[in-house]
């Protein structure tokens, strides 16, 4: 039997490990077997790694992928669009997959608190078979019901992984917290989800767009995705001193909404005084358990401020996503230009030290 390779958290801040797997030969109704071009390093795999979310190990990382039908299992011909499926076709896929019966699929219609919801690349324990859960791998066994999505020809696949999560999430974030037509907004980070929220926002109409962040390189990258200040937070040293660069950007009430893309809990006590009355403050970068924060919760009261989570994504996230690629190909460029440093699978832990360090902008590993 053939074999199939993947890099292994096998534990919590220590290197992955090149593992091997039984290639998982056809697949059951319904799966599909597809060879791994191209995985994005997502800021939630170094908060994985570093043991601030419950998973399962050993674990083979990587949400964010894409490759090429290798096999089709039998009754499966067609990906979420309705669109035809064959061996051979590049595709993606969304990372979890609901029940669709509990009471947050059917009756909150909020498939992303699903109660059995199942993540690749996160809640896949790489012990059990068929192993091969994750994108961290030469291939991935995709289970029955998991939205796969032909990609198109003009989606190149390294735009498509340069977006990576980062873009269907910030999508999912923009409908649970909408702007109206010239609204200011405020970006906290300028990793993928903030550079990725920053481009969402200039789709969506935004009017004055400041980013906080760093290092140099993000911030130009923030600048090519649509901001209109930076702000460096490696020369604007201190939370006040920053909030004064904002007004002066956003004008004396404050933003109208702030949108946290730092995944570190102090990031939240910066961004709260930084809206306007009445405005929104969106925190989409804690997926991960990075610790809690005191603050006073008059300033919500007084402020009348709208605070707002948003968590993952849904499979017409990622087709809004691929559809936004699609048309905009200033976009695609920029997304896959992004992309600053890739990997061989042996190098994967390499990859993840890269990713950690913000050494460049996404790091991808080519398997």
């Amino acid at each position: 039997m053939s074999q199939v390779r993947a890099a292994v958290l096998e534990a919590f801040e220590q290197p992955l490990q090149i593992r091997t797997y039984p290639d998982p030969g056809a697949p059951a109704p319904g799966e599909a077997l597809v060879a791994i071009d191209i995985a994005g390093i997502c800021g939630t795999d170094v908060h994985l790694w570093l043991g601030q979310l419950a998973i399962p190990l050993p674990n083979i990382m990587g949400h964010e992928a894409a490759g090429r039908i290798e096999k089709l299992g039998p009754g499966l011909d067609r990906d979420w669009r309705g669109e035809k499926l064959a061996p051979g076709d590049r595709v993606t896929w969304a990372s979890s997959i609901a029940c669709g019966e509990c009471f947050y699929c059917r009756v909150k219609r909020q498939p992303t608190r699903c109660l059995t919801r199942k993540a690749y690349g996160i809640s896949y324990c790489a012990a059990d078979a068929p192993h091969l859960r994750g994108g961290y791998a030469e291939k991935i066994l995709l289970r029955a019901g998991t939205a796969i999505f032909r990609i198109p020809d003009a989606v190149p696949s390294e735009a498509l992984i340069g977006a990576g999560c980062a873009l269907t999430t910030t999508i999912h974030a923009s409908e649970r917290a909408p702007l109206e037509w010239g609204d200011s907004v405020v970006v906290q980070g300028t990793g993928p989800v903030g550079l990725a929220a920053i481009a969402v926002a200039r789709v969506a109409g935004a009017g004055v767009i400041v980013a906080i962040g760093g290092p140099k390189h993000r911030l130009e990258l923030a600048r090519d995705f649509g901001a209109d200040v930076v702000v460096d937070i490696a020369e604007v040293t201190t939370a006040e001193a920053r909030r004064d660069a904002v007004l002066a950007a956003v004008g004396p009430y404050g933003a109208d909404q702030v949108i946290e893309c730092v995944g570190y809990p102090a990031a939240v006590n910066e961004g709260i005084p930084l809206c306007r009355d009445g405005g929104q403050y969106v925190v989409l970068g804690q997926y991960a358990d990075a610790g809690n924060i005191s603050f006073n919760p008059h300033t919500i009261t007084r402020k009348q401020l709208r605070v707002i989570g948003s968590w993952g994504f849904e499979p017409r996230h990622v087709d809004r996503a691929i559809r936004l690629l699609e048309r905009d190909a200033g976009l695609r460029e920029k997304f896959a230009c992004g992309i600053t440093h890739r990997f061989p699978l042996d190098q994967a832990d390499a990859a993840l030290e890269n990713a950690r360090s913000l050494a460049g902008g996404k790091t991808v590993i080519l398997p």
